[in-house]
């Protein structure tokens, strides 16, 4: 079940990263949730507990700045048991007008990006939950059904892999002039995927341009953090952030 946090316990939480409750401190590498470092992203900010993810949402932007979440091969397996049940929804704890509406995506040539994707999810409520708009950006198509596709497959067959990963998922917006949809969602330029090995302390990320192009780079945790303004793995030594682990290329299969 998702809990809304109020702002004060927020600013504990989200910027200075204190103590979090068990049902959001679960989602992060050493209990330690993302860092906002640069100022402007503070605004209208709203943090979510979901049963699997959590999620930082502004109201500026009306999306999420990042989903995070801890994959393991159980709650992988648990999660091949669910049918897919597709529930797109608005979601009703964000303050009125914060948010993301269906009506916004009708017709806007994107689809509804999941950050936390609803085949990481191990039961059928945290399914429901992923479908939240809280929890999407405006993605291109071909993007989203193709490459990041392969990448969030990528993403599980490397937690098979090493047996557990912490795993950041988020926008990027880069540049003076960001489209939006319905003239209220912001559109990313860029989508991430940020990975933690925490008992190999090894790192690294996927980033992409929301694009059809089909290109992606692996990149430090260091470099993007420089580019997203967030201290996302806060608790992480400094040499992790700097040397991007080998990540598995995604495998992208072909379309008919």
């Amino acid at each position: 079940m998702k809990k809304l946090l109020s702002a004060f316990f927020l600013l504990s939480l989200f910027a200075s990263a204190q103590a979090q409750p068990p049902s959001c401190e679960r989602h992060f590498f050493q209990k330690t949730a993302p860092e906002i470092t640069r100022k402007t992203l503070q605004t209208s900010t709203v943090g979510l507990c979901f049963e699997a993810f959590a999620v930082l949402h502004s109201g500026v932007s009306k999306t999420p700045l990042w989903s995070a979440e801890h994959l393991t091969r159980d709650s992988l397996k648990a999660a091949r048991e669910i049918p897919r049940a597709d529930s797109f929804h608005a979601e009703t704890a964000l303050p009125s007008g914060q948010g993301a509406e269906l009506a916004d995506y009708v017709r806007s040539g994107f689809d509804r990006g999941h950050m936390a994707p609803a085949a990481d999810m191990p039961t059928a409520q945290a399914q429901h939950e992923s479908f939240s708009l809280a929890n999407v950006v405006p993605q291109n198509r071909k993007n989203n059904q193709v490459l990041w596709s392969a990448i969030e497959g990528a993403t599980r067959h490397l937690t098979n892999l090493r047996g557990e990963l912490y795993v950041i998922t988020g926008p990027v917006f880069e540049g003076e002039k960001i489209e939006r949809i319905n003239s209220r969602v912001l559109v990313p330029t860029h989508v991430f995927k940020a990975v933690v090995d925490p008992g190999k302390q090894e790192a690294a990320a996927w980033l992409a341009p929301n694009d059809d192009g089909g290109e992606y780079q692996v990149i430090s945790i260091a470099a993007l953090e420089r580019r997203v303004g967030f201290n996302l793995f806060p608790k992480l030594p400094d040499a992790a952030k700097q040397h991007a682990m080998e990540l598995p290329e995604p495998r992208i299969r072909s379309r008919k």
